[in-house]
């Protein structure tokens, strides 16, 4: 009989905002595919007799296409009982999720999704920048920041210059130029400011605030994985959550301990 896929959600990077379901099956898997953005202090949970799968996507690079880990994750699901896809963020925000669930549903495999806290949120939430605010950002938009085989980077552009509306770019890095000049163009103010956070909960977590002007000349100091985040929400961050930061230091791992007794099967 085939086995099932669990498609999980590893969060931002601190192990404390897995889900107690994405811990569980951690533990419990016998096989674990796993992507480049997963932070590395979450697979200490993971059950240390899985087999273990690296998959990560690096940019530019031809290695591990998405049809190739389709494939991986079908004939897992042939052989083994439970394979634990773990995706950083929520694997239905620009994770591939969707197109690995379809995949693996029309050869009749069965599949279960565990969301995930997805980077925007996450990120944002650690440096202390809500994404929306009364009068400030009454929406917001999470927007992929490169398409699929290093397309071009064609958006609906005039649709992103709405100032009320919160602009969250993943993947960003490479087209921020592109980006900016983009955005600009078709009207977002020069001096809209914008945040740039590299590893964002992770003990490594950094961030800077500047212009929309000034986020190209930001990117060589920020490699990957860094979000931008742009709109008028971004001058919170100099509110008593940034003094909170400041005085608190750096970031510190916080100690994490999972249930004292771990299920033995699961629900």
């Amino acid at each position: 009989m085939s086995g099932k896929v669990y498609l999980v959600g590893a969060g931002p990077g601190d192990p404390e905002l897995l889900t107690l379901r994405a811990l569980k099956l951690l533990g419990l898997a016998d096989t674990i595919v796993c992507d480049r953005l997963v932070g590395p202090s979450v697979l200490q949970y993971a059950n240390p007799q899985a087999q273990f799968h690296d998959v990560g996507k690096i940019p530019g690079c031809r290695q591990h296409q998405q049809d190739e880990i389709n494939q991986l994750l079908l004939t897992l699901a042939r052989s083994r009982q439970r394979i634990v896809r773990l995706k950083g963020g929520d694997p239905f925000i620009f994770g591939r999720g969707g197109e690995e669930l379809l995949f693996l549903v029309q050869h009749g495999i069965e599949v279960e999704v565990v969301p995930g806290i997805t980077a925007a949120t996450g990120c944002a939430a650690a440096v202390g920048i809500p994404l929306t605010h009364r009068g400030v950002a009454a929406s917001v938009r999470f927007i992929t920041g490169h398409l699929r085989d290093s397309d071009g980077l064609e958006l609906d552009w005039r649709s992103l210059v709405d100032p009320t509306c919160t602009l969250v770019f993943y993947m960003a890095v490479s087209n921020a130029a592109t980006i900016v000049e983009a955005l600009i163009a078709h009207g977002r103010p020069a001096d809209t400011p914008a945040a740039l956070i590299h590893a964002g909960t992770m003990a490594e977590q950094d961030c800077a605030v500047v212009t929309l002007q000034e986020v190209p000349g930001m990117i060589d100091v920020f490699a990957p994985p860094t979000l931008l985040v742009i709109g008028e929400v971004v001058r919170l961050y100099s509110s008593p959550a940034k003094r909170a930061l400041e005085q608190a230091g750096p970031t510190v791992p916080h100690s994490f301990n999972p249930p004292l007794s771990c299920p033995t099967e699961l629900a």
